[in-house]
């Protein structure tokens, strides 16, 4: 579903209360990746495509094909390269 859907059955689906919800599980989502698992995981291609909602609206990151995941004790790595869209 498109966020601009002339369709107001479908605008009242994701109203700015509900969209507001989904980018704070997406930052919730990052800050664990980042902060809590046993690895450091920078996913490195953030994108709307890479969002996906479940049942209940509630999104899951998707897509860590381009992710880098550092031990806890490295202060610092090298990528190599540039990635991402």
């Amino acid at each position: 579903m498109h966020l601009t859907d002339a369709d107001p059955f479908k605008r009242h689906l994701l109203d700015w209360r509900r969209r507001v919800s989904i980018i704070e599980g997406i930052t919730q989502g990052l800050l664990y990746l980042q902060e809590y698992s046993n690895y450091t995981i920078i996913h490195r291609d953030i994108k709307a495509s890479n969002i996906l909602l479940d049942y209940e609206m509630n999104p899951k990151i998707s897509d860590f094909g381009m992710a880098k995941f550092f031990k806890k004790d490295e202060l610092e790595a090298n990528t190599g390269r540039i990635v991402g869209t």
